[in-house]
């Protein structure tokens, strides 16, 4: 054979695997959508990302977490279905599909044999999530902020109760030292007086910053300022004594030590929980964890949520179980206010905190450690911490993404086989057959030229770096144009009397049994062509355009080859 002869025949086996392994793709990819392979694959992947290795993906609670994140409304969002009969019908139906493949599968931990792998009997789930809703969604589901604002309100309530606790003692002391002279006594229930004032206000502050009308920074800056008023009024009002000198000079220092500084005040006081704190809160044997748990129980006594008589009581109650926390969420269950919210958001995150596996505790400390930085608020720690899972997660992604398309090469391989023997599709005695039939090679030449000029200009098929989308239009393109070049082309497959006459001769006319031995010489065949097939579309594609151009020596001019196609298409008319 002379070199056209031999790219006629290369050229012919590309066309045909091009057809077979469009034909492949179709099939793959309404298995994958009915199955919701990757939807499935990427729920999985999650729930590694978040228990931090293979084995410890399985556990109930990792799964329950995930399960958590795919019911928030930020990733419900991303999972859009249609409404109405008519248009969810077929989607019904590969629901029912899905459904009865799932049916033989084993119950995940934790769940029945009812529940999907997307959790509360959901049936579908987002083929992908960005990064930064996942982030957002485990911070939320986590409930991070609620958390830290808890533990920041209880700080800043101990702080609040110290301040004044030192401006009682000097009144205290301040009244052991006076004479009982009715000047001494007036001045000093005028104070006490304006210490309860104080202390009201100190408390109004207190309860700004507890619903949020009032961030960490004013509510310090507004107590030091109630405290200005104080020590206004105290040296207003006083005599002109030494003895109530020194105790305005007293608190006057509690003021400027303090309160002269509002950083230095919430930094000394331990008022902002550090990134590291935000990270301890989610593991359930830190000193964080436990804090946070006090301050919940403290806020729930100090609304009448519990009927507890002293905080102390509770406290230890705490420390011997959680028990506690089921009365507190009884309590508030039935009620709707924006404080009883708030302490069940707390208490939930508690019960699923406790929860969590060590490894994922871990896996979101480590993620702390790599995020911690000069970071001055918690505000910024927070926002640091979901940069980090962001582009972890993103890591993460990328590497489930090369899983993915492993198993579905495994897959095409297979699909490739089983559609090779179907459609018969023996790769040498296609190479006999083309080699033989000049005719058939020419036939095969002008309609693969004509395939690839419609499709010159569409760089998404071939090209590595296209959105899975475009591929996917391209793809559907490329399936039509072929599916109307088989009308003219006679491919050398099939199980048709012609094609095994000269493959085996045999045809179902002879009065013969089938030579079922001959399947052997045919098996070699059927293997090639199945991973041939298995390498996809998009390679058989752009080899398809080089044997052309090789073949032609360099591309015809544009305009005189789409006119040539135009003129087939018209009959030549």
């Amino acid at each position: 054979m002379n070199i056209p002869v031999i790219f006629d025949l290369a050229l012919g086996l590309v066309f045909t695997y091009l057809i077979l392994s469009l034909l492949a793709s179709e099939i793959q990819e309404l298995i994958a959508t009915v199955l919701q392979w990757r939807a499935e694959h990427l729920k999985k992947s999650v729930e590694i990302f978040l228990a931090g290795d293979v084995d410890n993906s399985e556990d109930a609670h990792v799964i329950e977490l995930a399960n958590n994140i795919y019911s928030h409304p930020l990733v419900k969002n991303i999972n859009q279905e249609a409404k109405g009969f008519l248009v969810t019908l077929p989607r019904r139906l590969t629901w029912g599909i899905g459904s009865l493949y799932r049916s033989v599968k084993t119950a995940r931990p934790g769940g029945d044999k009812d529940e999907t792998i997307f959790g509360e009997k959901k049936r579908s789930g987002p083929s992908y999530i960005p990064s930064d809703i996942f982030a957002s969604t485990l911070l939320e589901t986590l409930q991070l902020p609620t958390m830290i604002q808890t533990l920041t309100q209880s700080r800043l309530e101990k702080f609040k109760n110290a301040q004044l606790g030192k401006i009682e003692q000097v009144l205290i002391e301040l009244q052991q030292q006076t004479n009982d002279d009715e000047t001494s006594a007036s001045f000093i229930n005028t104070m006490f007086q304006q210490y309860a004032e104080t202390q009201a206000d100190f408390e109004q502050i207190s309860w700004n910053f507890q619903n949020q009308k009032a961030d960490l920074n004013t509510s310090v800056t507004r107590l030091g300022e109630s405290l200005d008023r104080y020590i206004e009024v105290f040296q207003t009002e006083m005599p002109k004594q030494d003895l109530f000198d020194k105790a305005l000079r007293k608190i006057n220092f509690i003021k400027k030590n303090i309160f002269e500084d509002i950083e230095q005040a919430i930094s000394s006081g331990g008022l902002r929980p550090n990134l590291n704190e935000v990270v301890e809160s989610v593991n359930k044997d830190s000193a964080v964890h436990n804090e946070i748990k006090e301050a919940a129980v403290q806020q729930a006594i100090s609304l009448g949520v519990l009927p507890k008589p002293n905080l102390n009581e509770a406290v230890e109650s705490l420390r011997r179980d959680n028990a506690i926390f089921q009365e507190i969420k009884e309590a508030v269950k039935d009620k709707e206010s924006p404080t009883n919210q708030g302490i069940r958001n707390v208490v939930q995150s508690i019960d699923l905190i406790d929860k969590l596996p060590k490894s994922v505790v871990e896996n979101i400390s480590v993620l702390g450690k790599r995020a911690q930085s000069s970071i001055q608020t918690t505000e910024e720690g927070i926002h640091t911490l979901r940069k980090e899972i962001e582009r972890t997660f993103d890591t993460s992604m990328e590497r489930a993404s090369g899983v993915y398309k492993r198993n579905a090469k495994g897959v095409a391989i297979m699909l490739g086989l089983g559609l090779a023997i179907i459609a018969n599709a023996d790769a040498f005695h296609m190479i006999s057959r083309l080699s033989k039939d000049s005719a058939l090679r020419e036939t095969i030449t002008n309609n693969a030229g004509e395939i690839l000029l419609r499709n010159e200009n569409n760089q998404a098929i071939a090209n590595p770096n296209s959105q899975e989308d475009q591929v996917n239009y391209a793809l559907n393109q490329l399936t039509r144009q072929a599916d109307g070049a088989l009308n003219n082309v006679a491919l050398p497959i099939g199980w048709s009397d012609v094609n095994l006459d000269q493959q085996i001769a045999w045809t179902h006319k002879k009065n013969q049994s089938f030579p079922f031995l001959r399947i052997l010489y045919m098996l070699p065949g059927w293997i090639f062509s199945g991973i041939a097939i298995a390498m996809g579309a998009p390679f058989w594609f752009d080899l398809l355009g080089k044997f052309i151009n090789v073949r032609n020596a360099g591309r015809r001019p544009a305009s005189y080859s789409r006119s040539q196609v135009e003129n087939n298409e018209n009959g030549g008319g």
